[in-house]
């Protein structure tokens, strides 16, 4: 492995503790190397909050040295004031000679302005090492900037036999069918803690009665999203306690209340693109679609997803509700005891 990938590869790793805390900022990771010696690094660690880049300097006990090191960062430094003062010119004014770059940031008021700064005060500056696998890293942030929309994720649990669910005739319909075991129900509600917002349909409203928050892991509660065209779900419903933000999308609007918004979509038109274009307007990241059949194979018909998380159980139920159809193959496939969870992403 090149020395500035290994640098890189740190970079990366600091910039996941992020996760769940910095959006809809980049999770981003700084590493400060002098004489193949790291003397200090640094992450984003929370929306609002000091970038990498200053945190990985202020780490830096002698700081005389930042004049012979060169800075490792996983994306661009910014160059502009936002919540926090540039980058760029941190740099800058620290006079490290050496500055290594995963990827460029495509955010409007940065897009190689940074770069551009820094090459102009006579910094050599390195772009591109371990590019993929900086733009894999966030590619939430990339998606919302680049196309306008938030980061679609699809997230079913299907039988052996390809079912999501047991037959709506038959009398027991009225309850949750477990198909995945205790653990891939764990990782659902981590994932919830790294999206903004997870979207169902009236049915599973009605049918599941769901939460959609955060139990079985710590951390930041997702923002509740249902579609509700007649605005007939009843407040009794878990989803309208008050107790999260929750936002019904519905032609028959309804009264705002505490945490509990009604926005009014126009149903004589398809409704996807509104919903998502109101979430990019909300500065809302990403979203979870665990909604069903028709919910589901609709963002992929439309082609308006881009990952796929599909928990197989080992549960065969001959008939049923048939799960969504994926013309792909999964990139990765995991096992979690008699649970298998396939990945798959819109573009390979």
């Amino acid at each position: 492995m090149k020395i500035a990938e290994k640098y890189m590869e740190r970079c990366i790793s600091l910039a996941r503790l992020g996760s769940g805390e910095v959006a809809p900022n980049p999770m981003v990771g700084s590493v400060i190397v002098c004489n193949d010696l790291i003397i200090g690094e640094g992450f984003h660690r929370q929306y609002g909050g000091p970038h990498a880049e200053v945190n990985a300097i202020n780490s830096v006990k002698d700081k005389s040295l930042l004049k012979e090191s060169t800075i490792y960062v996983s994306l661009e430094p910014c160059a502009h004031f936002g919540k926090t003062p540039p980058c760029s010119d941190l740099i800058i004014s620290h006079r490290i000679p050496r500055v290594v770059v995963g990827s460029v940031d495509p955010f409007a008021k940065v897009a190689g302005k940074g770069i551009e700064k820094m090459r102009r005060a006579g910094i050599q500056v390195e772009v591109g090492v371990l590019e993929d696998e900086c733009l894999e890293l966030n590619r939430r942030f990339f998606t919302f900037h680049q196309q306008q929309r938030p980061y679609v994720i699809l997230k079913w649990a299907q039988t052996l036999d390809g079912f999501l669910d047991i037959d709506r005739s038959q009398p027991e319909f009225g309850q949750p069918t477990w198909i995945s075991n205790e653990l891939s129900r764990r990782l659902v509600h981590r994932q919830r803690t790294e999206e903004a917002a997870i979207l169902i349909g009236t049915n599973t409203a009605m049918k599941d009665n769901p939460s959609l928050t955060v139990r079985d892991w710590s951390g930041r509660q997702p923002v509740r999203l249902v579609i509700d065209r007649q605005n007939l779900l009843p407040d009794s419903l878990h989803l309208k306690d008050g107790t999260m933000p929750t936002i019904v999308f519905t032609d028959n609007k309804g009264e705002n209340r505490r945490n509990l918004e009604f926005v009014p979509l126009d149903f004589s038109r398809n409704i996807l693109p509104q919903l998502l274009d109101f979430l990019y307007a909300r500065e809302l990241q990403s979203v979870v679609v665990e909604g069903g059949k028709l919910l589901l194979q609709s963002f992929i018909d439309q082609d308006l997803w881009d990952e796929a998380h599909v928990y197989v159980g080992h549960s065969w139920f001959g008939n049923g509700v048939p799960a969504p159809h994926l013309a792909k193959l999964p990139r990765k496939c995991e096992q979690l005891h008699d649970t298998i969870l396939q990945v798959f992403y819109r573009q390979n």
